[in-house]
């Protein structure tokens, strides 16, 4: 026994170095190792998340999260985490509603949803003007903002192609929902006619006819409720919509060289009741394709 231990003292004391290497070595990757599962651990915050078999609005519905739950993350694509529950079953949930801590007040398609807003115009590129010389790009990034907000409070992921007054450059704004891999896309201009107080109202465009846009169009033109008239949906070869392969539309909400229109326009009371309008015509329109899909 004596000889033994002797011949294991031996043995440490030739080999300390690599042996402590080695031990500092795996210490290092057994805390790696514990710090990487516990970042891919998350909590749900917010009840009634649904669980999908695919990532996406068209993913198959499996089951619904309950506040509280503790999953494990598997793989993140497009803004969606793929997790496993403690019972070992998996699926795909919306990653910007898993990490939303305000409640909801109901979990809908918008919620789960990704929309593309695009402020028309910006920073050289000022767009049509008022009569008193105004930009149109002022107060499309005003009516995009106040879009946003009310999205928000639906939980919607929200992704504007600008957000301060800069030029983005008209070929890559399709890009953006491309990229993004968006389900909507809403442009907002604001129209001119050739004379001043010749034209008034809004209109809602759309290009193509089989990808959404044109039932995107109606939806939320028939939620539009606005003091001026409703021109209704027409066909518009727009580069925005047009290069666009998600459901999008441009909405023309009033003239900007029509003093009455302009007077709505540049209000906040007005901007504000398109802003809520749209996420309903969204809503909408979203509630259909998903029942439809199912």
């Amino acid at each position: 026994m004596k000889k033994i231990i002797q011949l294991i003292k031996q043995w440490l004391i030739k080999f300390w170095a690599p042996l402590a290497i080695v031990i500092i070595m795996l210490s290092t990757a057994i805390s790696l190792t514990v710090i990487m599962l516990h970042k891919q651990q998350i909590t749900v915050q917010i009840p009634n998340l649904t669980l999908r078999k695919q990532y996406g609005l068209n993913g198959s519905p499996i089951s619904v999260l309950k506040k509280g739950e503790h999953l494990q993350i598997i793989e993140k694509k497009e803004g969606w985490y793929q997790v496993r529950r403690d019972d070992e079953s998996t699926g795909w949930v919306a990653g910007w509603l898993l990490k939303r801590k305000t409640p909801l007040k109901k979990v809908t398609p918008l919620s789960e949803a990704t929309v593309v807003l695009d402020p028309g115009h910006g920073g050289s590129d000022v767009g049509s003007l008022s009569s008193t010389g105004k930009y149109e790009k002022t107060y499309t990034l005003q009516l995009a903002k106040r879009v946003k907000k009310e999205l928000a409070k639906s939980g919607t992921r929200v992704i504007m192609t600008r957000s301060t007054d800069k030029l983005v450059y008209l070929a890559n704004i399709p890009k953006v929902a491309e990229n993004k891999h968006a389900d909507l896309f809403v442009s907002f201009h604001f129209d001119s006619a050739p004379s001043k107080n010749q034209a008034t109202g809004y209109t809602t465009y759309y290009y193509h006819q089989n990808n959404g846009s044109y039932a995107l169009a109606k939806s939320v033109n028939t939620a539009m409720d606005l003091p001026l008239t409703n021109k209704g949906v027409e066909f518009g070869d727009f580069l925005v919509i047009r290069q666009n392969t998600v459901p999008a539309i441009l909405l023309e909400s009033g003239y900007m060289n029509n003093k009455k229109d302009f007077n709505y326009i540049k209000s906040k009371k007005y901007q504000e009741k398109v802003a809520k309008a749209v996420p309903v015509g969204l809503q909408n329109y979203l509630t259909q394709q998903v029942t439809v899909g199912q």
